[in-house]
């Protein structure tokens, strides 16, 4: 515990993993808390878990609550199922889509996110996951990245349209997207054009943590 201490005053390294989707994954203790992050960015317990939870607030605890099901598209560490679990208090189900095998592990040894009664990890690509699942989901979190960047993928009609399939009647969801350049902000006015009917409400929060913009988008009618 000497470590979590010392990391009040300065980060504290503990280990760098090699990871094929991310490159690496460095393990660091920072003021007290154990992160996970890459080279680039924050990937769980840091900043990242400050987003995703301005994000869920917008929904509201006791909207979320009344949740039946919840589904994580990227689970990195998991800092978004501690969130839900430890300060919202849902105990209803959560399934967390994850590529990586490796940061999988990670989350287990590090952040014992095998040990949730309620969470079921899946290992798959997303992409292909929202393409054959026929489950109904309350809440869609999209927290995809490779280090810093962003699969194409997430912003392709086809993801963005069974998105929408499988999300319940007054569902919601919330999408964590990260603009470093002119071509991500394209990306995400792109992005949002293609909810713009009446079925659906979509809020943008940019700059929060400086460079996220989080969306969060509400399905108002079936």
């Amino acid at each position: 515990m000497i470590k979590k201490f010392l990391s009040y005053i300065m980060p504290i390294p503990i280990e760098i993993i090699p990871s094929n989707v991310s490159d690496q994954l460095e393990l660091t203790w920072n003021n007290g808390k154990m992160v996970l992050d890459t080279k680039h960015t924050n990937y769980s317990y840091g900043n990242l878990q400050k987003v995703l939870r301005k994000g869920l607030l917008k929904i509201g605890i006791e909207n979320i609550n009344q949740m039946q099901h919840i589904l994580l598209l990227g689970v990195a560490g998991g800092s978004v199922v501690e969130t839900l679990t430890k300060e919202f208090k849902f105990e209803n189900k959560m399934t967390g889509i994850e590529i990586d095998p490796i940061v999988l592990k990670v989350a287990e040894k590090y952040f014992q996110i095998n040990t949730i009664p309620n969470f079921e990890i899946i290992l798959e690509d997303a992409n292909k996951f929202v393409t054959e699942t026929n489950q109904l989901y309350d809440l869609i979190i999209i927290d995809i990245f490779e280090d810093c960047f962003m699969p194409d993928f997430v912003y392709s009609e086809i993801f963005i349209s069974n998105i929408k399939r499988i999300l319940k009647p007054k569902g919601y969801i919330l999408f964590n997207t990260i603009v470093l350049n002119k071509i991500d902000l394209e990306k995400n006015k792109s992005y949002k054009n293609q909810f713009e009917n009446s079925k659906f409400v979509l809020q943008s929060f940019p700059n929060i943590d400086d460079k996220n913009e989080l969306f969060l988008i509400h399905k108002e009618y079936e």
